[in-house]
């Protein structure tokens, strides 16, 4: 799980902030596999990408409106890995050109924020795209997007025996 894994004090590392995919791409959450992401990715960020507009009336008067949000993220640099989990979904994505349910999985999301698991969490279906794939010397790069698809689920995730798992909140 690698070496940051619990929260002593301080300003949290970016191994504080998990991001994992089930791999499975089966949508049914109680049989969810989890593959971690990051090891071939040395930057990643959800971006949220509010939508907010503002409206001038005649008199003059501005009304801000706040639309919510279209988060995606995505990862720029992830160099493919026979022996990881998640590779042979990938290859299919990237190769089949995959398209709708085939691409859809579920994100899960980890802030390790506490001394001791579980730890909060939320779970939300997503598409999962590959952009291109290629690259140079280093390896062949296949950088994805990742788009949820909201109805986004609280709840917590412990780690044991080197395993996720999800429980949903009571009230979700």
């Amino acid at each position: 799980m690698g070496t940051q894994n619990t929260y002593t004090s301080g300003p949290l590392r970016r191994s504080h902030l998990r991001h994992l995919l089930d791999n499975t791409f089966g949508l049914t959450l109680a049989t969810a596999s989890w593959s971690t992401l990051g090891k071939y990715i040395d930057d990643m960020s959800m971006n949220l990408n509010p939508t907010i507009s503002t409206v001038k009336n005649i008199l003059d008067e501005t009304e801000v409106i706040d639309e919510g949000y279209e988060p995606s993220m995505e990862a720029g640099t992830i160099y493919l890995d026979p022996g990881d989990s998640l590779y042979p979904k990938i290859k299919s994505i990237m190769m089949d050109r995959q398209m709708g349910d085939e691409c859809r999985t579920y994100l899960m999301e980890i802030l390790v924020d506490k001394t001791t698991s579980p730890y909060d969490a939320w779970v939300e279906e997503c598409i999962v795209k590959v952009q291109s794939y290629g690259g140079g010397q280093g390896g062949v790069n296949a950088p994805i997007t990742i788009t949820p698809c909201g109805n986004r689920i609280k709840g917590t995730a412990a780690y044991a025996d080197g395993v996720w798992t999800f429980t949903a909140a009571a009230n979700g």
